[in-house]
C-alpha cells in the first residue's frame, strides 16, 4: 500500500526531470545557431550605419539602426500588452519590460561603453579617458528632453492613452526631422571605417545605395527571423532554472532583446574615437524606447480589450508601476543631464552603473535610489547655474539646428 504511492512519485519526478533536461538541451541546441546568427545581424547593420552616415547624417543613420535592434523587443512587448488587455494581471509586465529595457540601457549598457573605450585606448597622463561628444550629438542629447518631459505628465495623470501615443509619435516624428537637416559626414572620414562599409560606399551610384541598403536588409531580416526563437532558447533556459515571469520580462527579456545594439556598440566602443557613435546609437534608442515603444502599448493593450468584449480603455498605472515609472525617469533624466555637458567621465559612467546595480540586487531599495537619482540631478542644475559645470548641450543644438538651416537655405554645406 505504501510502495506503489511511493514508486509513482519516483517515476513522476523522473519525469519531471527528463523533461527539464529536454528542454535544457532543446534551449541549448537553438542558442547554438541563434547566437551567432543574432551576431552576424548586428554587425551587418551596424556595417550599414557606418556606411550610411556618409550619405545621410550619423544621427538619422543611427535612428534607422536602432529601429532595427529594437525590432525584439518590440515583439516582446506587443505580446505582452495584447495578452494585458485580455487578463488585467498581466498588466504589471509591460511596464516591466519597458522600464526595465530603458533602466538596463541606461544603467549597464551605457557604463560598459565607456569602460570598453577607456581600457580599449591608452591612459592619458594616468587618467581615464573622457568620451567628448562631436556638436551634432547635441540633437540626439536634446531629443530626450521632449519624451522625458511629456512621461512626467502621463506619470501624473496616472494613465497612458491615445491621446499620449499620439503625441510621443510627433515628438519622434520631430527628432527625425531635426537629424534629417544634419549633413553628413565628409568623405575624408572613411578611412576609419571598417572593410565591409568602405566596400559599400565606394560601389558609386545606385550601387552605392543599394550595398548599404542590402547591409541593413539581410542584418534585419536575419534578426527577424532569429530573434524569436533566441528567445524563446533563453526563456526555456529562464524557465527550468526557476526564474520567475516578472523578473524575465523585467530584466531577462530586455537584456536579451538588446543583445543586438549592445553587439555594435560594444564594438564601436572598442575603436575608441568610435566611443561617442557608441553612445550615440544607444541614446536614439533610448528615445525610441520613450516615444514609439512606449506609445505603442496603449494602443495594443486599448486593441486587445476591444477585441475581448471590454471596450477601449485607457493603460492605468498602479502604485508599483507608478514607481517603477518614476525611478525610470529620475534615471533618465540623469543621463540626459550629464551627456548636456556634452562628455562622460569615468566617475559618472560608475555612478550609473553603481544606482542601477544596487536596485536591481535589491529592489527594496528602488523609492531610494529613485531619490539618490533626483538629489544628483539637482546637484548638476546647482552646478550649472552656478557656471561650475555648465550644460553646454542646449546652446551647441540651437547653434547646429541654427547652421543647418541656413546651410540648407543656401544649398551650401556645412563648415
Amino acid at each position: 500500500m505504501i510502495v506503489k504511492p511511493f514508486d509513482a512519485a519516483v517515476r513522476h519526478a523522473a519525469g519531471a526531470a527528463v523533461a527539464r533536461g529536454w528542454a535544457v538541451g532543446a534551449a541549448a541546441v537553438s542558442a547554438l545557431w541563434t547566437f551567432p546568427s543574432i551576431l552576424l545581424s548586428a554587425f551587418l547593420v551596424a556595417w550599414g550605419a557606418e556606411a550610411a552616415q556618409f550619405l545621410v547624417s550619423q544621427g538619422l543613420a543611427l535612428a534607422a539602426l536602432a529601429w532595427l535592434q529594437t525590432l525584439p523587443e518590440f515583439a516582446v512587448e506587443a505580446v505582452i500588452a495584447w495578452e494585458a488587455g485580455k487578463d488585467p494581471g498581466r498588466m504589471h509586465l509591460a511596464v516591466a519590460n519597458l522600464t526595465g529595457a530603458i533602466r538596463l540601457l541606461v544603467g549597464l549598457a551605457w557604463p560598459m561603453i565607456y569602460f570598453v573605450a577607456a581600457f580599449s585606448g591608452r591612459r592619458t597622463r594616468g587618467r581615464l579617458p573622457t568620451i567628448t561628444l562631436e556638436r551634432e550629438h547635441a540633437i540626439e542629447v536634446m531629443g530626450l528632453l521632449p519624451p522625458l518631459v511629456w512621461f512626467t505628465v502621463i506619470l501624473l495623470k496616472r494613465a497612458i492613452g491615445p491621446a499620449d501615443a499620439a503625441v510621443l509619435v510627433a515628438l519622434y516624428l520631430g527628432y527625425l526631422w531635426l537629424l534629417l537637416n544634419v549633413p553628413p559626414h565628409a568623405e575624408e572620414e572613411l578611412a576609419d571605417a571598417p572593410a565591409v562599409s568602405r566596400w559599400a560606399y565606394r560601389l558609386g551610384g545606385t550601387r552605392r545605395v543599394a550595398a548599404v541598403a542590402g547591409l541593413f536588409l539581410l542584418g534585419g531580416a536575419l534578426l527577424y527571423l532569429t530573434a524569436a526563437p533566441f528567445l524563446e532558447s533563453m526563456l526555456g533556459i529562464a524557465a527550468v532554472l526557476g526564474v520567475s515571469d516578472f523578473v524575465f520580462v523585467q530584466w531577462v527579456a530586455p537584456f536579451l532583446s538588446e543583445f543586438p545594439e549592445k553587439v555594435s556598440a560594444f564594438a564601436w566602443a572598442r575603436r575608441v574615437d568610435k566611443a561617442p557613435m557608441a553612445l550615440m546609437n544607444l541614446v536614439s534608442s533610448n528615445i525610441n524606447q520613450w516615444t514609439i515603444l512606449a506609445a505603442m502599448i496603449p494602443l495594443v493593450y486599448g486593441w486587445s480589450h476591444a477585441a475581448a468584449g471590454g471596450g477601449w480603455i485607457a493603460f492605468r498605472f498602479d502604485a508599483e508601476q507608478r514607481l517603477e515609472i518614476a525611478l525610470t525617469l529620475a534615471q533618465s533624466l540623469v543621463a540626459m543631464l550629464l551627456l548636456m555637458e556634452m562628455a562622460l567621465d569615468w566617475w559618472e559612467a560608475a555612478g550609473l552603473f553603481v544606482l542601477w546595480l544596487t536596485q536591481f540586487v535589491w529592489p527594496g531599495t528602488r523609492e531610494a535610489v529613485a531619490g539618490l537619482y533626483l538629489a544628483w540631478a539637482a546637484a548638476m542644475l546647482i552646478a550649472a547655474a552656478l557656471g561650475r559645470r555648465p550644460l553646454a548641450a542646449p546652446r551647441i543644438f540651437l547653434e547646429v539646428v541654427r547652421a543647418n538651416r541656413a546651410a540648407r537655405g543656401n544649398k551650401a554645406p556645412r563648415a
